[in-house]
């Protein structure tokens, strides 16, 4: 997916516009929506199966669902409900067996917690976990900036330590291969400053990491780091400080020291400069939609077209690698 010129960063013709557009191109993918009992997680289920990028199955309360669909008049006639307790936790408990169960490709958050599905996700039994460590990536749809930008992980690890942030990294850098945003990203790893400083132990982290990148124990991008937020974005900030890099000034992966840099980037991001943020936690063995009430229905259906642009390439690849 190329970058767009900045001037074409309308919203009628937005990043998110070409993502959903080619969502829309392959084959929908089934995806278990987990306790989709209020009207902005239902609308955003409903309306990206009625785009077709996913054929939905309502995990929950069914008298819930139900109730919730007809006091907003949204038509669920074409979706299976899988009726479980009226609770959060036997609603995301069932859509991971289902998960297991191989009826879906993707996993989706209703309106339940997030540490709720993510206690379901990563249960040491019975959970989705893989060997690689599980992050989240925000797809941000940034009016003002050329590129389509990736935050993480600014949702699910907290405090994470370097082996945690080359997993964050190679999640997002498959992640981006993989979906069609283009080849070889350039990763920026953020800090206060772009010099290695003793005292700021995450400038010595993306040091670290860059070496592991060049060792190709991180593979598929450019990485550059430490870089403050300035000169990551912005090419007259990395000029003025002498910085020659492939990736300063024009980042497409940001990668933050801890949860809690990384989600008031990300939302200072929405606020501030009227972005997007489509979310996504890969690492499991399946895509898992991670959506917030506060999303728009926009917001919800780019989520869902990335998780199925992911659930595509990997039933096209899946094939060959066992063969």
């Amino acid at each position: 997916m190329s970058a767009m010129p900045a001037e074409a960063s309308a919203k009628s013709v937005s990043k998110y516009d070409r993502l959903i557009t080619a969502a829309k191109g392959v084959p929908s993918v089934s995806t278990i929506v987990a306790h989709p009992c209020d009207e902005s997680s239902l609308r955003g289920a409903i309306e990206s199966a009625e785009a077709g990028i996913i054929k939905a199955t309502l995990v929950g309360s069914a008298a819930k669902i139900r109730d919730v669909a007809a006091r907003h008049n949204l038509n669920i006639s074409g979706c299976e409900i899988v009726d479980t307790l009226p609770t959060e936790t036997a609603a995301a408990s069932r859509a991971v067996e289902l998960i297991h169960e191989g009826k879906g490709e993707v996993l989706m958050k209703g309106s339940l917690h997030t540490d709720e599905i993510m206690r379901a996700v990563t249960a040491k039994v019975g959970g989705l976990r893989t060997d690689r460590r599980i992050s989240h990536v925000f797809i941000m749809d940034v009016p003002a900036y050329t590129e389509t930008v990736f935050v993480t992980d600014a949702a699910i690890n907290i405090f994470p330590d370097l082996d945690v942030k080359r997993d964050i990294i190679q999640n997002a850098v498959d992640l981006f291969n993989q979906v069609g945003f283009g080849t070889m990203p350039r990763v920026a790893i953020l800090s206060a400053v772009e010099t290695i400083n003793s005292k700021i132990p995450s400038t010595i982290e993306a040091a670290a990491l860059c070496k592991m990148a060049d060792r190709k124990q991180i593979t598929g991008a450019l990485l550059d780091g430490p870089l403050a937020f300035d000169n990551a974005i912005d090419m007259e900030a990395a000029r003025i400080k002498g910085i020659k890099s492939e990736v300063a000034g024009r980042a497409q992966i940001l990668v933050v020291p801890d949860l809690e840099s990384g989600n008031m980037l990300a939302k200072n991001l929405a606020y501030f400069a009227h972005a997007d943020g489509a979310g996504i936690v890969l690492g499991a063995r399946v895509p898992v939609v991670l959506t917030s009430r506060a999303d728009s229905a926009r917001s919800r259906m780019a989520s869902a077209a990335v998780a199925a642009l992911l659930a595509d390439t990997r039933r096209r690849v899946a094939p060959v690698a066992a063969a």
